[in-house]
């Protein structure tokens, strides 16, 4: 089905930014963005935008690197893919509007790191919402979710090694949220010269909620407790910031950041019938070479 014409529909939306518990610095970067009115919402605040022609952008970059190459890299990214998106004309189709502008994002940080000599690079996932639609890219590890009719979905797929090991057969999800490996990705903006934007997208339906967040979060709070999180609170900055609170209060070992959106309006009601999983329309998929057993 799709978005119910001539009505406007809506993103009511909350970020939350913080460094943890151990870290010193927060290599973290996030944006939210109406393209249309030219807003962006800053660090725990929270805000209703009507979805324009323009589209609403939401994305979430995690850096990584010596010194301050990590704030730089994700910095660059959030920063570069507002710019394209929204600087792109209008007839441009949306799920290569994204990728291109994540390409760019991506030159743009390794272009940064070979000038200043440093190692640099950032995750990505950006949530792109523009006309009842939300089209989703992901690089590295870094998540978004879909929680409709009390169900919670994740949209992207970790490009971690420990992922490409669970999807192998060659371990387990219990002992992949234990491995020491579960930190190491295998793609990232800027890092390597080729890469590969995992891109899909769904119709939105009426009180959909869509999440976005480091893996600051996602290393202590479980996807069933994120969900429970957002149907207790109802309202997003109150989601976005118990969320952070939680995942300090259980050590807080990484930097976390979080995007909370609910979208409403002129959208139709999710049928009986429809299961959230079934959503997501895969456009293009990451597909990295599974290591021999």
């Amino acid at each position: 089905m799709e978005a119910v014409p001539n009505r406007t529909h809506y993103v009511h939306v909350a970020a939350a930014s913080h460094v943890g518990k151990v870290r010193t610095n927060n290599e973290d970067s996030f944006v939210v963005a109406d393209l249309t009115g030219g807003t962006l919402l800053p660090d725990e605040m929270h805000a209703r935008f009507d979805v324009g022609e323009r589209g609403v952008l939401l994305a979430v970059s995690d850096g990584m690197g010596g010194a301050q190459a990590g704030e730089v890299a994700s910095a660059l990214v959030v920063e570069t893919i507002t710019k394209e998106i929204g600087g792109a004309p209008l007839e441009t189709p949306r799920d290569a509007l994204l990728t291109e502008a994540v390409q760019r994002a991506h030159e743009v940080v390794l272009q940064r790191g070979e000038r200043d000599r440093a190692k640099m690079g950032a995750t990505l996932t950006a949530v792109f919402v523009r006309a009842g639609r939300a089209y989703v890219a992901e690089v590295g590890d870094s998540r978004a979710y879909l929680i409709r009719a009390g169900q919670i979905v994740q949209l992207t797929h970790d490009q971690s090694m420990v992922q490409l090991l669970v999807d192998s057969g060659i371990m387990n999800a219990e002992d992949a949220s234990h491995s020491p490996m579960r930190h190491v990705i295998l793609q990232a903006m800027g890092h390597q010269r080729e890469l590969k934007v995992a891109l899909a997208r769904l119709e939105l339906r009426d009180r959909d909620c869509l999440i976005l967040c480091s893996d600051g979060l996602t290393n202590h709070v479980s996807d069933l407790e994120i969900r429970d999180v957002v149907l207790e609170q109802l309202r997003p900055e109150a989601c976005a910031q118990r969320l952070v609170a939680l995942a300090n209060e259980r050590g807080g070992t990484d930097n976390i950041t979080v995007i909370v959106a609910g979208v409403g309006g002129g959208l139709a009601p999710p049928s009986p019938d429809e299961r959230p999983e079934a959503a997501v329309e895969v456009i293009e998929a990451y597909e990295p070479k599974v290591p021999s057993r």
